[in-house]
């Protein structure tokens, strides 16, 4: 991977400036953790449990009372549903599903429910104090340490035997088998006493289970993909590196006595999720997209947190502009009544972690992130007990700052453009208009064959769309990935070339990508997205906004004219062609029009039927693809196309 050598000035001044990207994308050797300290620096920095954690004691009933507020009686009435709740075995062939069809969900739906039973009970017992859910609770622990691993059927890869079946002589560490980990070990910090009165070895076991499963594996293998201690040049490091670390950093910190193995493993974390850190462009944006954001800088977050409770503040980067562009992103990438940019596998509708948003906000010191969470709890129409799912740390963490998000300025206050000049992704805003494009390459994060393709917005409701990703199944990450229409190019809104679409990999990127301010202009060369039989020299594109709309204009050279170009657009919407040259999106009372130049291009209108629920829970049953088809195959030539509003 190329490095990007410095950042662009934080004030322009003199003759317009063309904000330009140094790199698509990079690798910095930061390693902002380890420089804040050392494992013989730890042992002194870091606290005793009963000053860092900032819950109250098991028994300090006023405290639970004063957390809890008035979600308490919620709590505890989940707690009294999973009472009878009837665990579940996750069977053999629920774990054989994945290989035989492709399937998560007939493994995953039952392990799933099991650890929420088990949250639900575990969050009542803190609520209400009396025991009365402790032998339940005790059940769900005993269950799932009966298991023989805690990762899902999905990611049994991860195991050095590559069957696709938990292997009883190995255990590795996923996102799930983490988040057990770290709720597990929340709930013996809490209750080993307890579970000791119902049986000593009940407590034992629960201690036995958590080192041999996420304690002891994270210490002696380095060969995990997620932890990038054997980072190579052009490796991925993504959202499950934080999400990882932040689960054993839980886990060791809840039950680790012995002060020398402590320091260890938290230096440990140190130097792996400096590697995401690493990976991230210093502009911050989050390449897998709004919806993951939770889980890549949220969870960097929720770590960064946790290492600066554990010091008392002594390691701390929430200084460091990178971790504050990295917060940022999800208010500049929010559009507005629950819609989000979503390239890559995001979805386009989101109800975003207000909480997680407002913690972040803080830490960093930015107003418009504590404002936009305070917006989405006051718009929430029902104020439901917080739920995190089996993550219990932010629930609690939640809990902590309900009443502080309550009493900030609900508002979304953010900039007319923001331009991501590492990640090269542009927002505009002008005149009830949002638009969203994106350079970069096609090996990115949960990559679609996207380069140069664009989303836009009117009244914060969705035109001109990105489909996003339907239900995860073995093919989704798999050699077939591409053969996915929602990962194609030809699905997107960009061009296909002499009958060719992008291609997936590093070296297909964009060239020259660029946004100029003064000109509200993002433009972008697509030729390096296509592979060399397409025949395309330059394919540069353009996109301005306007008070009147958005102007899209091409202009490319080709070394051959096989076949016509095609101009692909996906939409949402009813979508009528009243008058040659013109097409009509209508969506309730907002109607657009996508004018072209007619005496260049035939149109056709393609309903894509939506039959997997992941994308029709976003989209409806159905969604559109415009396709402008020139009338002459040419070497070289220009066209223009506008969107606005009618």
């Amino acid at each position: 991977m190329k490095e990007w050598i410095r950042l662009l000035p934080k004030k322009l001044t003199g003759l317009i400036v063309l904000l330009l990207p140094l790199a698509s994308f990079g690798y910095v050797k930061r390693d902002l953790l380890q420089k804040q300290g050392s494992v013989q620096q730890l042992k002194s920095l870091l606290l005793p449990r009963e000053q860092w954690i900032p819950y109250p004691a098991y028994k300090d009933r006023t405290g639970w009372d004063r957390l809890m507020g008035h979600y308490k009686n919620a709590f505890i009435e989940r707690g009294n549903t999973a009472l009878s709740y009837q665990w579940k075995v996750i069977k053999a062939t629920d774990y054989l599903e994945y290989a035989r069809s492709g399937s998560r969900v007939v493994m995953e739906t039952p392990f799933n429910d099991n650890l929420t039973a088990i949250v639900n009970l575990f969050v009542a017992e803190l609520a209400e104090g009396k025991g009365r859910y402790m032998d339940q609770l005790a059940n769900g622990v005993f269950a799932t340490c009966e298991m023989t691993s805690w990762s899902l059927s999905a990611h049994l890869s991860l195991q050095s035997s590559k069957i696709l079946f938990p292997d009883h002589r190995e255990q590795i560490i996923d996102l799930v088998a983490g988040d057990t980990g770290s709720l597990f070990a929340w709930i013996y910090y809490y209750f080993h006493d307890g579970f000791k009165k119902i049986n000593p070895l009940l407590e034992l076991r629960l201690k036995k289970e958590l080192e041999s499963r996420i304690i002891e594996p994270y210490m002696k293998r380095d060969d995990f993909w997620w932890m990038a201690l054997r980072y190579k040049s052009g490796d991925l490091v993504n959202n499950w590196n934080p999400w990882c670390n932040s689960n054993v950093l839980q886990t060791y910190a809840l039950i680790e006595d012995d002060p020398e193995k402590l320091a260890s493993a938290v230096y440990r974390t140190m130097t792996s999720v400096d590697q995401f850190i690493n990976y991230t462009n210093e502009d911050g944006a989050c390449e897998e997209g709004p919806s993951y954001w939770g889980h890549a800088a949220g969870k960097l977050y929720d770590y960064l947190q946790l290492l600066y409770d554990m010091t008392g503040g002594k390691i701390s980067l929430f200084g460091e502009p990178i971790i504050k562009n990295m917060g940022t992103y999800i208010s500049r990438a929010y559009v507005g009544n629950g819609w989000v940019v979503n390239f890559a596998d995001a979805s386009a509708k989101l109800s975003p972690d207000a909480p997680l948003i407002y913690r972040y906000g803080r830490a960093v010191n930015s107003t418009e992130m504590m404002q936009l969470a305070a917006l989405l709890q006051s718009s929430s129409k029902e104020r439901n007990a917080p739920s995190e799912g089996r993550d219990l740390y932010r629930l609690l963490q939640s809990l902590r700052f309900d009443a502080a998000i309550a009493r900030s300025e609900p508002a979304h206050n953010v900039p007319a453009y923001t331009w991501y000049p590492q990640t090269e992704v542009c927002y505009m805003r002008e005149g009830g208009m949002f638009f969203a494009a994106k350079g970069g390459h096609n090996n990115e994060s949960h990559n679609h064959n996207d380069v140069g393709s664009f989303n836009l917005y009117i009244d914060n409701t969705p035109v001109l769309i990105d489909a996003g990703v339907g239900t995860y199944t073995r093919q989704t990450f798999g050699p077939e990935r591409y053969s996915i229409w929602t990962m194609q190019s030809t699905y997107h809104n960009v061009p296909e070339s002499n009958g060719y679409a992008q291609k997936n990999g590093a070296a297909y990127k964009a060239r020259g990508a660029r946004f100029d301010p003064a000109a509200k202009t993002f433009s972008l060369d697509l030729a390096g997205a296509y592979p060399e039989a397409a025949g395309i020299k330059t394919w540069k594109r353009s996109y301005r906004l306007k008070a009147g709309g958005l102007e899209i204009r091409d202009q490319f050279v080709m070394t051959r004219a096989a076949e016509k170009n095609r101009l692909h657009f996906l939409c949402q919407g009813t979508v009528t062609t009243p008058a040659p040259g013109k097409i009509v999106i209508s969506q309730g009372n907002l109607r657009s029009q996508l004018q072209y130049e007619e005496q260049l291009f035939d149109r056709t209108v393609d309903t894509v039927n939506l039959d997997d629920r992941r994308l029709s829970n976003v989209w409806g049953n159905r969604i559109y693809r415009i396709t402008l088809t020139a009338k002459k195959a040419a070497v070289s030539g220009r066209y223009m196309y506008t969107i606005k509003r009618l």
